[in-house]
């Protein structure tokens, strides 16, 4: 009897503090059947490979880490312009998606889907298959063209578990700086 109480007395303690291995994360499922991560992945990185104004062949690289505790693998991405002066339109057919960073290329992933509501500002990819815990994924997505309209441009970026009904968890928010090309080149001008 003195035993048992022991041990259910240190697996408490163990799971109050926290220090139990990351196999033991589940996602957290709600009565409605609403699933979240146990915890949500980290927005890591967002950068442009062009940052002047007007320019085209540009690349904006969002890179979202998925901790080994979250529960649940990463199947949707939502990426929304919630700030700049012009619209950024994407060119969905060239989006790309790939294990690790924009330095350290990894292995390609599937896009099963890649929706973009204007409405709403709102690219939307969904990963074929999902991301599992522990890995680091970096999406491309190629704009029409840079915006005409030099600035601060802010993305926030949600994540969504696989389920039908799968709740968003917002990671934060990617900033892109654009310049007139003139300013950058001649200060002066």
């Amino acid at each position: 009897m003195r035993v048992a109480y022991l041990l259910s007395t240190a697996i408490a303690c163990t799971l109050a503090i926290g220090n139990y291995p990351p196999h033991l994360s589940q996602a957290v499922q709600l009565r409605d059947g609403k699933v979240y991560f146990t915890q949500p992945p980290r927005l890591e990185e967002v950068v442009t490979t062009y940052k002047d104004v007007y320019v085209w062949g540009a690349t904006y690289y969002f890179t979202v880490s998925v901790p080994e505790t979250a529960g649940e693998p990463l199947q949707k991405i939502a990426i929304n312009q919630r700030e700049g002066a012009d619209y950024i339109r994407f060119d969905l057919k060239d989006s790309k998606a790939f294990e690790g960073t924009r330095s350290e290329r990894g292995q390609q992933i599937g896009l099963k889907d890649t929706t973009s509501d204007r409405k709403t500002k709102t690219v939307s990819l969904t990963f074929d298959p999902p991301l599992p815990p522990g890995k680091i994924v970096t999406i491309g997505l190629k704009p029409r063209r840079n915006p005409s309209v030099a600035g601060v441009y802010l993305f926030g970026v949600t994540a969504f578990p696989p389920g039908e009904k799968a709740h968003g968890q917002f990671l934060g928010y990617g900033r892109l700086q654009f310049y007139n090309f003139s300013n950058s080149i001649f200060p002066w001008y």
